[in-house]
């Protein structure tokens, strides 16, 4: 048998030499970890990398659905057409790949009569005649498997196993972050879904439900041929209709922007350049916070509040400079929105078009369910601050 190449290489007189090649495969994988953000993308390369590594006729890479019951098909090199349309999907008991994934460790089977069988494909026996699976690991947990395909006159060395363990270990925790990535942007969207239920109850339903009832007595005045009353209730009718139109656009406004995956910083950061072009002001973001650790609940109220804060600045301010500051002090969070606008008439007044407005009421509930305070403040030197204070929940 024609062996494939060494990329680790065993000294008598030393434990290991770890060749060039080597360190650059592995090396790249680190550098993609943190630079690629499709998953399914770098592991397809990857892939490629491992089958020209072994020297192998073709190769594939499977990952564990969300249930752990099947392995799914991502990426595959060499395999003939109609093969890879009967292996997009196989139970977690079928043949070397689930033994690979079940037992955690690198197999390989010379008898692939089993693989002919379940695939009902020719190419096994004439093309290929073992299969290597290598488990996509990630702290002892299976996340996927990598297939290579080879022919009789192939096979994998030890130390070429050993590598290929490693390079398993680290693309399981491109897996891991890619399901940890989905796991939070799927929280964020319930949450986004329920606060958007609760401010259509809040506000638009309130607002139409009122109409509703302005319209029922403006219908029994006109039956009583009461035109004074009917007049005034039509103007009530009329209002009711402009404040929902009004909070509808101010939802579709606070909904256009989701947060960005990455975080709240990058998404205060978006946040802050789309105001600069709409309310053609300066804006300044300050992170004074070290570490910012928030629940993906918590980045949803904060970002929001900062959003509908810009709003308001927007509408009402007539601001030419915002800052918007994040800080961390002795165990509270601390947001600050100040601007040059024209202020509010006192300090949380509430008969000011800041106190008044619906926008405010929305804040203050996202406030509370942070466990926080939120006040509105006008500065000595004109204009207003917004500041937003909630407690640090330390990981337990």
């Amino acid at each position: 048998m024609t062996e494939v190449h060494r990329l680790v290489e065993h000294n008598p007189t030393e434990s290991a030499n770890v060749s060039i090649p080597a360190l650059k495969v592995l090396s790249e994988i680190t550098t993609s970890l943190s630079t690629d953000a499709n998953v399914e993308q770098l592991l397809g390369r990857f892939l490629t990398t491992m089958v020209r590594l072994a020297g192998a006729q073709a190769g594939a890479v499977r990952v564990i659905t969300d249930d752990r019951t099947h392995l799914k098909l991502i990426s595959s090199v060499g395999l003939p057409a109609e093969l890879v349309e009967h292996e997009q999907i196989m139970g977690m008991d079928c043949g070397v790949c689930g033994k690979a994934a079940r037992e955690v460790t690198v197999s390989s089977w010379t008898n692939v009569a089993y693989c002919q069988k379940h695939a009902n494909a020719s190419y096994f026996n004439e093309a290929c005649t073992s299969v290597v699976a290598v488990p996509l690991m990630h702290k002892n947990k299976v996340m996927g498997v990598y297939n290579l395909f080879l022919d009789k006159d192939q096979t994998v060395s030890e130390d070429v196993r050993l590598l290929f363990h490693s390079i398993s270990e680290h693309l399981g925790i491109a897996l891991e972050n890619a399901r940890l990535t989905r796991e939070n942007m799927r929280i964020s969207l319930m949450n986004e879904r329920q606060m958007l239920a609760n401010q259509i109850h809040d506000s638009l339903a309130q607002t139409l439900a009122y109409a509703k009832m302005r319209l029922n007595v403006l219908a029994d005045a006109m039956q009583h041929e009461d035109y004074p009353k009917a007049n005034r209730y039509l103007g009530d009718v009329e209002e009711a209709v402009d404040l929902a139109y009004a909070d509808l656009r101010d939802l579709i406004t606070q909904y256009r922007d989701r947060i960005n995956p990455r975080g709240l910083v990058p998404a205060i950061q978006e946040l802050a350049k789309s105001f600069r072009k709409k309310a053609n002001a300066d804006v300044d973001f300050l992170n004074l916070a070290q570490d910012v650790s928030l629940t993906p609940d918590e980045e949803i109220q904060v970002f929001h509040i900062i959003q509908e804060s810009l709003y308001n600045i927007a509408k009402h301010a007539r601001a030419r400079h915002v800052v918007i500051t994040f800080d961390l002090e002795n165990g509270q969070y601390i947001v600050n929105v100040a601007d040059d606008g024209v202020g509010v008439q006192k300090k949380n007044d509430e008969s000011s078009t800041m106190g008044k407005s619906f926008g405010l009421t929305i804040m203050r509930e996202r406030a509370a369910r942070l466990n926080g305070k939120l006040s509105v403040e006008s500065r000595p030197a004109g204009g207003t601050v917004i500041r937003l204070i909630f407690p640090q929940h330390k990981p337990e």
